[in-house]
């Protein structure tokens, strides 16, 4: 993961970017609209291949899914206070009858 930088921040970089973009111009991009390293870091992490819109480089960026949280808060986030992930109930499985297929 790249630190704890979100995909606004990249692409708040990489506005002047004309598509489609390979990753040594989003890179040179970033780079001249003042990227901190944090950013430029999460930009070289990409594969290199032509970018056709923000899109396509939103979803190539390895980023942290919640930037600030404390591990494991996401998965405790749905259940009642002090409920860990591991004592949860499993997911009923919903899929019954002749729809559910046995290997």
């Amino acid at each position: 993961m790249a630190g704890a930088v979100t995909a606004d921040e990249v692409m708040g970089h990489l506005t002047d970017v004309d598509y489609p973009a390979d990753k040594d111009a989003l890179l040179a991009a970033a780079s001249s609209r003042g990227a901190s390293e944090e950013v430029l870091r999460a930009i070289r992490a990409i594969p290199p291949v032509d970018y056709g819109n923000d899109d396509e480089v939103i979803r190539s960026l390895r980023l942290d899914p919640s930037p600030g949280q404390e591990p494991g808060a996401q998965a405790r986030a749905e259940a009642a206070q002090g409920v860990g992930q591991a004592v949860r109930d499993p997911q009923e499985d919903r899929v019954t009858g002749e729809e559910r297929r046995t290997v």
